[in-house]
Protein backbone atom coordinates (compact mmCIF):
# COMPACT_ATOMS: atom_id res chain seq x y z
CA UNK A 1 0.00 0.00 0.00
CA UNK A 2 1.30 3.64 -0.90
CA UNK A 3 2.40 5.86 2.40
CA UNK A 4 -0.41 7.83 4.24
CA UNK A 5 -1.16 11.49 1.92
CA UNK A 6 -1.96 14.01 4.28
CA UNK A 7 -4.25 15.12 1.45
CA UNK A 8 -6.44 11.81 1.32
CA UNK A 9 -8.12 10.97 4.72
CA UNK A 10 -9.13 7.76 3.30
CA UNK A 11 -7.49 5.33 1.17
CA UNK A 12 -8.88 2.16 -0.03
CA UNK A 13 -6.95 -0.46 -1.69
CA UNK A 14 -7.99 -3.58 -3.43
CA UNK A 15 -11.59 -4.22 -2.00
CA UNK A 16 -13.36 -6.98 -2.59
CA UNK A 17 -16.73 -8.43 -1.84
CA UNK A 18 -19.30 -11.70 -3.13
CA UNK A 19 -22.41 -12.25 -1.96
CA UNK A 20 -22.21 -16.24 -2.49
CA UNK A 21 -20.70 -16.47 -6.06
CA UNK A 22 -21.74 -13.35 -7.25
CA UNK A 23 -19.27 -10.31 -6.91
CA UNK A 24 -20.23 -7.13 -5.83
CA UNK A 25 -17.22 -5.15 -5.26
CA UNK A 26 -13.91 -5.98 -7.65
CA UNK A 27 -10.55 -4.38 -6.27
CA UNK A 28 -11.82 -0.97 -6.19
CA UNK A 29 -8.83 1.62 -5.04
CA UNK A 30 -10.00 5.15 -4.31
CA UNK A 31 -8.47 7.72 -2.45
CA UNK A 32 -10.79 10.15 -0.81
CA UNK A 33 -9.40 14.18 -0.23
CA UNK A 34 -9.66 15.88 3.17
CA UNK A 35 -12.88 18.24 3.10
CA UNK A 36 -14.26 17.06 -0.51
CA UNK A 37 -17.73 15.80 -1.45
CA UNK A 38 -17.25 12.54 -3.32
CA UNK A 39 -20.44 11.07 -4.67
CA UNK A 40 -20.28 7.40 -5.86
CA UNK A 41 -22.68 7.23 -8.59
CA UNK A 42 -24.02 4.43 -10.56
CA UNK A 43 -27.26 1.86 -10.57
CA UNK A 44 -28.52 -0.31 -8.50
CA UNK A 45 -26.36 -3.00 -8.32
CA UNK A 46 -23.29 -1.18 -9.25
CA UNK A 47 -21.39 -1.88 -5.73
CA UNK A 48 -22.15 1.97 -4.13
CA UNK A 49 -24.11 0.84 -1.21
CA UNK A 50 -21.85 -2.46 -0.13
CA UNK A 51 -19.02 0.17 -0.73
CA UNK A 52 -20.47 2.65 1.78
CA UNK A 53 -21.34 -0.13 4.28
CA UNK A 54 -17.99 -1.33 4.16
CA UNK A 55 -16.62 1.73 4.81
CA UNK A 56 -18.83 2.44 7.74
CA UNK A 57 -18.20 -1.18 9.25
CA UNK A 58 -21.87 -2.33 8.75
CA UNK A 59 -20.71 -4.90 6.28
CA UNK A 60 -17.19 -6.70 6.48
CA UNK A 61 -15.25 -7.22 2.81
CA UNK A 62 -13.45 -10.28 1.69
CA UNK A 63 -10.09 -8.78 1.22
CA UNK A 64 -8.95 -5.27 0.70
CA UNK A 65 -7.54 -2.42 3.27
CA UNK A 66 -9.47 1.15 4.13
CA UNK A 67 -7.12 3.65 5.83
CA UNK A 68 -8.03 6.33 7.64
CA UNK A 69 -5.96 9.12 8.59
CA UNK A 70 -3.23 6.47 8.07
CA UNK A 71 -4.95 3.89 10.52
CA UNK A 72 -5.77 0.37 9.23
CA UNK A 73 -9.71 0.69 10.47
CA UNK A 74 -10.83 -2.16 7.90
CA UNK A 75 -11.69 -4.68 11.28
CA UNK A 76 -12.71 -2.03 13.47
CA UNK A 77 -16.59 -1.94 14.73
CA UNK A 78 -18.44 0.87 13.22
CA UNK A 79 -18.66 3.36 16.96
CA UNK A 80 -14.77 2.91 16.68
CA UNK A 81 -14.29 4.11 13.17
CA UNK A 82 -15.09 8.30 13.81
CA UNK A 83 -17.15 7.56 11.01
CA UNK A 84 -21.05 9.49 10.93
CA UNK A 85 -23.67 7.82 8.57
CA UNK A 86 -26.79 9.24 6.57
CA UNK A 87 -29.36 6.61 6.06
CA UNK A 88 -32.07 7.29 3.27
CA UNK A 89 -34.97 6.90 6.00
CA UNK A 90 -33.55 9.15 8.38
CA UNK A 91 -33.45 6.34 11.21
CA UNK A 92 -34.24 8.79 14.14
CA UNK A 93 -35.77 7.39 17.37
CA UNK A 94 -38.75 8.08 17.37
CA UNK A 95 -39.19 7.94 21.25
CA UNK A 96 -37.01 11.20 21.61
CA UNK A 97 -37.20 14.59 21.14
CA UNK A 98 -34.97 16.42 18.46
CA UNK A 99 -32.27 17.14 21.27
CA UNK A 100 -32.42 13.82 22.36
CA UNK A 101 -31.81 12.56 18.95
CA UNK A 102 -28.94 14.79 18.21
CA UNK A 103 -27.34 14.54 21.79
CA UNK A 104 -27.58 10.63 20.92
CA UNK A 105 -23.68 9.86 19.95
CA UNK A 106 -22.06 12.32 22.57
CA UNK A 107 -23.84 10.80 25.03
CA UNK A 108 -22.47 6.96 23.32
CA UNK A 109 -19.11 9.14 23.46
CA UNK A 110 -19.45 9.72 27.77
CA UNK A 111 -19.58 13.74 26.52
CA UNK A 112 -20.50 15.83 29.44
CA UNK A 113 -23.98 17.67 30.01
CA UNK A 114 -22.71 21.16 29.65
CA UNK A 115 -20.48 20.13 26.13
CA UNK A 116 -23.45 18.19 24.90
CA UNK A 117 -26.13 20.51 25.46
CA UNK A 118 -23.94 23.62 23.61
CA UNK A 119 -22.76 21.02 21.10
CA UNK A 120 -26.71 19.87 20.26
CA UNK A 121 -27.47 23.96 20.17
CA UNK A 122 -24.62 24.50 17.89
CA UNK A 123 -25.78 21.84 15.48
CA UNK A 124 -29.57 22.64 15.56
CA UNK A 125 -28.52 26.32 14.46
CA UNK A 126 -26.42 25.05 11.63
CA UNK A 127 -29.86 22.80 10.10
CA UNK A 128 -32.15 25.91 11.32
CA UNK A 129 -33.92 23.53 13.34
CA UNK A 130 -33.27 25.50 16.92
CA UNK A 131 -36.96 26.07 18.26
CA UNK A 132 -37.89 22.67 17.05
CA UNK A 133 -35.55 20.73 19.92
CA UNK A 134 -38.57 19.72 21.65
CA UNK A 135 -40.41 18.28 19.39
CA UNK A 136 -40.93 14.38 18.21
CA UNK A 137 -39.79 12.92 15.11
CA UNK A 138 -43.36 12.31 14.08
CA UNK A 139 -44.35 16.20 14.64
CA UNK A 140 -41.78 16.86 11.83
CA UNK A 141 -42.15 17.10 7.85
CA UNK A 142 -39.72 14.86 5.79
CA UNK A 143 -37.42 17.83 4.91
CA UNK A 144 -37.10 18.34 8.87
CA UNK A 145 -36.40 15.03 9.74
CA UNK A 146 -33.51 14.62 7.15
CA UNK A 147 -31.64 17.67 8.64
CA UNK A 148 -32.18 16.55 12.17
CA UNK A 149 -30.07 13.27 10.89
CA UNK A 150 -27.63 15.72 9.07
CA UNK A 151 -27.43 17.47 12.54
CA UNK A 152 -26.92 14.21 14.62
CA UNK A 153 -25.08 12.98 12.50
CA UNK A 154 -22.00 15.89 12.49
CA UNK A 155 -22.52 16.65 15.90
CA UNK A 156 -19.68 14.58 17.11
CA UNK A 157 -17.96 16.23 14.45
CA UNK A 158 -16.30 12.68 12.72
CA UNK A 159 -13.97 12.44 10.45
CA UNK A 160 -16.19 11.50 7.73
CA UNK A 161 -19.75 11.58 6.92
CA UNK A 162 -21.51 8.98 5.01
CA UNK A 163 -24.75 10.06 3.37
CA UNK A 164 -26.92 6.65 1.63
CA UNK A 165 -29.50 8.72 -1.11
CA UNK A 166 -30.58 10.65 1.96
CA UNK A 167 -33.09 13.43 -0.20
CA UNK A 168 -34.49 10.42 -2.28
CA UNK A 169 -37.65 9.91 0.37
CA UNK A 170 -38.07 13.70 -0.56
CA UNK A 171 -40.88 15.47 -2.93
CA UNK A 172 -39.11 17.60 -6.05
CA UNK A 173 -39.03 20.77 -4.61
CA UNK A 174 -37.58 19.63 -1.06
CA UNK A 175 -34.99 17.95 -2.67
CA UNK A 176 -33.79 20.58 -4.63
CA UNK A 177 -33.84 22.53 -1.60
CA UNK A 178 -32.13 20.11 0.26
CA UNK A 179 -29.39 19.65 -1.74
CA UNK A 180 -28.64 23.36 -1.40
CA UNK A 181 -29.06 23.39 2.74
CA UNK A 182 -26.57 20.48 2.32
CA UNK A 183 -23.80 21.74 -0.07
CA UNK A 184 -23.69 24.85 2.13
CA UNK A 185 -23.26 23.14 5.30
CA UNK A 186 -20.73 20.54 3.75
CA UNK A 187 -18.77 23.75 2.92
CA UNK A 188 -19.26 25.75 6.07
CA UNK A 189 -17.87 22.91 8.18
CA UNK A 190 -15.13 21.49 6.06
CA UNK A 191 -16.83 18.72 6.09
CA UNK A 192 -15.50 15.20 4.32
CA UNK A 193 -18.58 13.93 2.61
CA UNK A 194 -19.08 10.32 0.48
CA UNK A 195 -22.69 10.39 -0.85
CA UNK A 196 -24.14 7.33 -2.36
CA UNK A 197 -27.28 8.48 -5.16
CA UNK A 198 -28.01 7.08 -8.69
CA UNK A 199 -29.60 10.42 -9.18
CA UNK A 200 -27.07 11.89 -11.78
CA UNK A 201 -28.42 15.76 -11.30
CA UNK A 202 -27.59 15.12 -7.79
CA UNK A 203 -24.15 14.09 -8.09
CA UNK A 204 -23.35 16.89 -10.62
CA UNK A 205 -24.77 19.55 -8.34
CA UNK A 206 -23.00 18.12 -4.82
CA UNK A 207 -19.91 16.93 -6.16
CA UNK A 208 -16.50 18.03 -6.12
CA UNK A 209 -15.51 14.45 -7.56
CA UNK A 210 -17.58 11.74 -8.71
CA UNK A 211 -16.84 7.71 -8.83
CA UNK A 212 -18.80 6.51 -11.52
CA UNK A 213 -19.30 2.77 -10.46
CA UNK A 214 -20.10 -0.27 -13.03
CA UNK A 215 -20.81 -3.98 -11.90
CA UNK A 216 -18.42 -3.43 -8.84
CA UNK A 217 -16.03 -1.09 -10.32
CA UNK A 218 -15.16 2.58 -10.92
CA UNK A 219 -15.77 3.29 -14.49
CA UNK A 220 -14.50 7.01 -14.26
CA UNK A 221 -13.56 9.18 -11.03
CA UNK A 222 -13.21 12.61 -12.19
CA UNK A 223 -15.12 16.18 -11.81
CA UNK A 224 -18.57 16.82 -12.51
CA UNK A 225 -17.45 18.84 -15.45
CA UNK A 226 -15.18 15.68 -16.81
CA UNK A 227 -17.34 13.05 -16.38
CA UNK A 228 -20.53 14.77 -18.40
CA UNK A 229 -18.22 16.27 -20.77
CA UNK A 230 -15.90 13.52 -21.22
CA UNK A 231 -16.66 10.21 -20.01
CA UNK A 232 -14.04 7.16 -19.96
CA UNK A 233 -16.41 5.05 -21.85
CA UNK A 234 -19.82 4.17 -23.38
CA UNK A 235 -21.93 3.06 -20.21
CA UNK A 236 -20.54 6.67 -18.22
CA UNK A 237 -21.46 8.82 -21.37
CA UNK A 238 -24.78 6.90 -21.21
CA UNK A 239 -25.61 6.84 -17.89
CA UNK A 240 -24.45 10.46 -16.98
CA UNK A 241 -27.17 12.91 -18.29
CA UNK A 242 -28.96 12.81 -21.80
CA UNK A 243 -26.32 11.65 -24.55
CA UNK A 244 -26.08 11.40 -28.59
CA UNK A 245 -23.97 8.48 -29.68
CA UNK A 246 -23.20 8.42 -33.48
CA UNK A 247 -21.05 6.64 -35.51
CA UNK A 248 -18.03 8.13 -36.65
CA UNK A 249 -18.73 6.46 -39.94
CA UNK A 250 -21.43 8.85 -40.44
CA UNK A 251 -19.33 11.66 -41.12
CA UNK A 252 -16.16 9.42 -42.24
CA UNK A 253 -16.84 6.88 -44.09
CA UNK A 254 -13.62 4.63 -43.04
CA UNK A 255 -13.25 6.00 -39.37
CA UNK A 256 -14.30 4.05 -36.84
CA UNK A 257 -15.45 4.82 -33.27
CA UNK A 258 -18.18 6.54 -31.81
CA UNK A 259 -18.93 10.62 -31.00
CA UNK A 260 -20.81 11.72 -28.07
CA UNK A 261 -22.73 14.99 -28.13
CA UNK A 262 -24.99 16.37 -25.82
CA UNK A 263 -28.55 17.68 -26.69
CA UNK A 264 -27.90 21.33 -25.78
CA UNK A 265 -25.12 21.19 -28.17
CA UNK A 266 -26.51 20.56 -31.29
CA UNK A 267 -28.02 23.81 -33.24
CA UNK A 268 -30.31 23.60 -36.38
CA UNK A 269 -31.15 25.48 -39.73
CA UNK A 270 -28.36 28.03 -40.41
CA UNK A 271 -27.13 28.02 -37.31
CA UNK A 272 -25.97 24.34 -38.31
CA UNK A 273 -24.12 25.52 -41.32
CA UNK A 274 -21.72 27.12 -39.34
CA UNK A 275 -20.62 24.43 -37.36
CA UNK A 276 -18.04 21.97 -37.60
CA UNK A 277 -19.70 18.48 -37.69
CA UNK A 278 -23.49 18.82 -40.05
CA UNK A 279 -26.14 15.95 -40.37
CA UNK A 280 -29.39 15.44 -41.91
CA UNK A 281 -32.02 14.19 -39.42
CA UNK A 282 -35.53 13.50 -40.07
CA UNK A 283 -37.89 14.89 -36.94
CA UNK A 284 -40.21 12.26 -35.05
CA UNK A 285 -41.23 14.13 -32.28
CA UNK A 286 -41.43 17.28 -30.28
CA UNK A 287 -41.46 18.06 -26.94
CA UNK A 288 -42.35 21.54 -25.77
CA UNK A 289 -40.44 22.20 -21.73
CA UNK A 290 -40.81 25.79 -21.00
CA UNK A 291 -37.48 27.36 -22.18
CA UNK A 292 -37.23 24.96 -25.31
CA UNK A 293 -38.55 22.09 -27.06
CA UNK A 294 -36.96 18.69 -26.82
CA UNK A 295 -36.71 17.56 -30.40
CA UNK A 296 -36.23 13.81 -31.41
CA UNK A 297 -34.87 12.98 -34.74
CA UNK A 298 -33.08 10.23 -36.42
CA UNK A 299 -30.37 10.22 -39.04
CA UNK A 300 -29.84 7.26 -40.94
CA UNK A 301 -31.35 4.95 -38.64
CA UNK A 302 -29.60 6.61 -35.57
CA UNK A 303 -31.30 8.48 -32.90
CA UNK A 304 -30.35 12.20 -32.28
CA UNK A 305 -31.96 14.25 -29.46
CA UNK A 306 -31.63 18.21 -29.59
CA UNK A 307 -32.76 20.80 -27.23
CA UNK A 308 -33.25 23.73 -28.87
CA UNK A 309 -34.51 27.42 -28.13
CA UNK A 310 -37.68 28.57 -28.60
CA UNK A 311 -36.71 30.28 -31.96
CA UNK A 312 -36.27 27.08 -33.60
CA UNK A 313 -39.54 25.26 -32.20
CA UNK A 314 -42.87 23.76 -33.42
CA UNK A 315 -44.12 26.66 -35.45
CA UNK A 316 -40.93 25.91 -37.73
CA UNK A 317 -40.70 22.16 -37.40
CA UNK A 318 -42.85 19.57 -38.35
CA UNK A 319 -43.25 15.83 -37.59
CA UNK A 320 -41.60 14.03 -40.95
CA UNK A 321 -39.72 17.00 -41.79
CA UNK A 322 -35.61 16.72 -42.76
CA UNK A 323 -33.47 19.09 -40.25
CA UNK A 324 -29.87 20.11 -40.75
CA UNK A 325 -28.43 20.01 -37.18
CA UNK A 326 -24.98 20.59 -36.42
CA UNK A 327 -22.34 20.95 -33.60
CA UNK A 328 -19.31 22.78 -32.96
CA UNK A 329 -15.60 20.23 -32.88
CA UNK A 330 -15.30 21.66 -29.36
CA UNK A 331 -18.32 20.21 -28.15
CA UNK A 332 -17.69 16.81 -29.35
CA UNK A 333 -15.97 13.87 -27.33
CA UNK A 334 -14.60 10.64 -29.68
CA UNK A 335 -15.09 8.01 -27.01
CA UNK A 336 -12.71 5.21 -26.90
CA UNK A 337 -12.50 2.34 -28.73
Amino acid sequence: MPPFDDTNIIQIRKLNKHYGSTPILRDVDLDVRQGEFLTLLGPSGSGKTTMLNIIAGIVQSDSGAIMLRGQDISHLPPEKRDIAVVFQNYALFPHMTVAQNVAFPLKMRGMGRSECKRRVEEALAIVKLESFAARYPSELSGGQQQRVALARAQVFRPAIMLMDEPLSALDKRLREHMKTELKLMQQRLGLTVIYVTHDQSEALALSDRIAVMEEGRISQLSSPQEVYEHPANRFVAEFIGEANLIPMTLFRKHRSGTMLVRPEYIRSGEQAMQCDYRIEAQVQAIIYEGTHYVVSLKAQGNPIAARLEKADGPDRLDIGQMLQLGWAECNAHELPQ
